[in-house]
């Protein structure tokens, strides 16, 4: 396994998360790292990136909410979200940016961020 997502689960609108991704290999250090998510029905859009120089960008939908993060000496990249909305549900995966850079076409399992009342 390459890629390991966990973390996810239900919320409530306006709750929090945190998400991990567990990056097995030796080359973590050498991508850009991001967070994508596909919401049922829908294609799998990008959400958020960090640099191998730690800058980061993120979609407008989810800017000022999460915060995306990476901690190189455990080979895991991070989500934090918050003030989540119920548009928010879906499957989350990281991958590297652009995707496929440790094995092309390779996704991990995703893990399922439920938000509702």
């Amino acid at each position: 396994v390459l890629l390991a997502e966990s973390g996810g689960g239900l919320v409530q609108p306006g709750g929090s998360l945190r998400l991990s991704c567990e990056v097995s290999g030796s080359m973590f250090s050498d991508y850009a790292m991001g967070w994508y998510r596909q919401a049922p029905g829908k294609q799998r859009e990008w959400v958020a990136v960090i640099t191998t120089g730690g800058s980061t960008n993120y979609d407008g939908s989810v800017e000022g909410r999460f915060t995306i993060s990476r901690a190189r000496a455990e080979n895991t990249v991070y989500l934090q979200m918050n003030s989540l909305k119920l548009e928010d549900t879906a499957v989350y995966y990281c991958n590297t940016v652009p995707a496929g850079l440790l094995v092309e076409n390779y996704w991990g399992q995703g893990t399922q961020v439920t938000v509702s009342s």
